[in-house]
């Protein structure tokens, strides 16, 4: 069983699930990837959402990103959102956002893959002090990172 089932709304979303994909691996966190259009297909979308027993999902769409919307409106577990860019940024990102009252999605930034990847493992590491543990060492490596570009920078 996956703990993090992620729907693209198609083929063209996967480089935004493979940075998605990447931070999971990285952490520890098992997930499941497919193909699945609230538009095109959304009778699939309803029988993969219904027979998941994933405890977060994400949804990846460009254009309209209608799929996380249509995610959470059939479950009440977590949901993540990740408009991809395009020709209709706006429209997109205000899709992932702007949900009417009772069905939220969380949001991440314009193709974010990896934030939806390290927001799904911090939703799971409130019951996973192990996952908790990774995520602290994981942003403690980060600002060594920060800390190491700016002594690069500052030789120039």
């Amino acid at each position: 069983m996956p703990e993090v089932h992620v729907l693209l709304g198609s083929k063209s979303d996967a480089p935004v699930a493979e940075a998605l994909a990447s931070v999971l691996k990285e952490l520890g966190v098992s997930y499941k990837i497919q193909v699945a259009s609230a538009h095109r297909t959304p009778e699939r979308v309803a029988e993969i959402v219904r027979a998941s027993d994933a405890k977060v999902f994400v949804g990846i769409a460009g254009v309209s990103c209608a799929l996380p919307g249509a995610i959470a409106a059939l479950t009440v577990r977590p949901v993540i959102g990740v408009p991809v860019s395009g020709k209709v940024n706006l429209d997109a990102i205000l899709s992932a956002v702007q949900m009417p009252p009772g069905v939220p999605v969380a949001a991440v930034g314009l193709d974010r893959g990896e934030n939806a990847g390290i927001l799904a493992a911090q939703i799971l590491a409130v019951a996973n002090p192990a996952l908790q543990k990774r995520l602290e060492e994981r942003r403690v490596a980060a600002a060594k990172k920060v800390v190491a570009d700016s002594a690069d920078v500052e030789r120039l």
